[in-house]
């Protein structure tokens, strides 16, 4: 009997150049990213004990540049920090339209409005902490390394949750697709 694969809990903000998407999957294992530039963006990893199969595969509203796009993975969450191929900002996540998946939904603690953006060139958009740099994805660093304050607390390897340890990440390749694959996390001493 073939498992169902399920959609993990997704949310998703933006500024005028980057979409945010943190996944919601508790102890993540085989996390695979398919990241294309017309938008395509694929997701599957197992979790639990059971290893249960997740994956998100949509359409994103506009074109998208993988070379600059970054991801990290931690204990309880996986992020991407997705590059706009255009500094433009979207009507939607998707390119579909209509009613959003239920497993998708906006996440107003990282939004950003176009008008604050313009104000506050992305103040406080710290990705909880996750240092995004020292990821090797390729890419330039982006605004998100400004925000030292809140670093030092994330910054100790052995956190008492461990939720933005980050595992493991791959380079682009050079196909045009990145590609992010973990092992599974090391147990907590």
């Amino acid at each position: 009997m073939s498992k169902m694969s399920r959609h993990p809990s997704t949310k998703w903000a933006q500024s005028s150049d980057t979409i945010y998407i943190t996944i919601e999957l508790p102890d993540a294992k085989d996390v695979k990213l398919t990241l294309q530039p017309e938008g395509r963006f694929y997701f599957s990893a197992t979790s639990g004990a059971e290893n249960i199969p997740y994956e998100l595969d949509f359409e994103l509203f506009d074109k998208v540049n993988v070379d600059e796009s970054k991801t990290a993975v931690g204990l309880r969450t996986i992020y991407y920090l997705i590059k706009k191929a255009d500094k433009k900002w979207w009507s939607r996540l998707l390119k579909q339209g209509g009613k959003p998946p239920v497993y998708l939904k906006v996440d107003w603690d990282k939004w950003i409005d176009e008008e604050d953006e313009k104000e506050n060139k992305s103040e406080g958009m710290n990705f909880d902490g996750m240092d995004f740099s020292n990821l090797n994805m390729g890419g330039v660093d982006d605004e998100l390394d400004g925000d030292e304050d809140d670093d030092d607390e994330f910054a100790h390897p052995a956190d008492e949750d461990g939720e933005d340890d980050v595992d493991d990440a791959e380079e682009a390749k050079p196909n045009g697709e990145q590609t992010a694959a973990t092992s599974e996390p090391e147990s907590k001493a």
